[in-house]
């Protein structure tokens, strides 16, 4: 969060307080999901179900967050459920370090046969389209739809 505030005696003067990582998502159930430690320019959250993981990511997906994305999600994939819901619909921006790390990820959970679906919004998506990955990538327009998919695969 992020307030500014004039002093009184001078306009000139202004000052800042900063908040990072104020990002918390409460499921319809009531639990609030796990916060992730990621970047300053990326941020999100976990919720673990039985056979589910879900993380709801906001901010960048770039070369400057994608290694400690990829490190994250796959550390969790590694020791959590397989199937995976990457939420990307509040994601800014993507580029090909993004891209890159998500069809890493996608083949980790193939491995450990799960899937990873992914609910995007039409930023995300024309990047995706762009490089002809929607085939690859399993991109859905609402987390419910996405969930439905990982629990049928």
């Amino acid at each position: 969060m992020l307030s500014c505030q004039n002093s009184p005696k001078t306009r000139s003067k202004v000052s800042y307080n900063l908040t990072l990582f104020d990002f918390e998502y409460t499921t319809e159930e009531g639990i609030i999901a796990e916060p992730l430690n990621l970047t300053v320019s990326l941020r999100g959250t976990l919720e673990v179900k039985e056979k589910l993981q879900i993380f709801r990511l906001t901010g960048l997906l770039d070369a400057f967050s994608e290694p400690t994305f990829r490190k994250v999600v796959s550390d969790h994939i590694e020791a959590g459920p397989s199937h995976v819901v990457l939420d990307l619909s509040t994601i800014d921006f993507i580029d090909s370090s993004g891209l890159g790390a998500l069809v890493q990820v996608t083949k980790l959970s193939q491995t450990k046969s799960g899937s990873l679906q992914i609910v995007t919004n039409p930023r995300v998506t024309q990047t995706v389209k762009l490089v002809r990955l929607e085939k690859f990538l399993h991109l859905h327009g609402s987390l419910p739809e996405a969930i439905a998919a990982a629990e049928v695969a």
